[in-house]
């Protein structure tokens, strides 16, 4: 085989169809949703160990362990989460700051 007789790279892929393949089928998820999201888990987790302690309260659990961490787990969570928002605020804050 010689070197004349070996297309180029790009020759053999047509220039349409490389284009299709780039394109993702799905759009990618942005971050307002998965903000949205890691709300819902977080308020979903902080509903689930409202219940655990009311059923701990009626005697329903005897388990107290698994609902302190549990409570503690959402409690971080739920931290986590407000340390996101203000940190967007501040970001936000000072963008508007900016004099173009």
């Amino acid at each position: 085989m010689t070197v004349e007789s070996m297309a180029p790279i790009g020759a053999l892929i047509e220039p349409d169809k490389l284009m299709a393949a780039a394109k993702p089928e799905v759009p990618a998820a942005g971050f307002g949703d998965w903000f949205s999201n890691e709300l819902n888990a977080v308020n979903d987790r902080l509903i689930g160990v409202d219940r655990s302690m009311q059923q701990l309260a009626v005697g329903g659990t005897q388990n107290l362990h698994e609902v302190m961490i549990n409570m503690e787990e959402a409690r971080l969570s739920f931290q986590l989460l407000v340390q996101v928002r203000n940190r967007l605020l501040e970001a936000y804050q000072e963008v508007m700051r900016m004099q173009v």
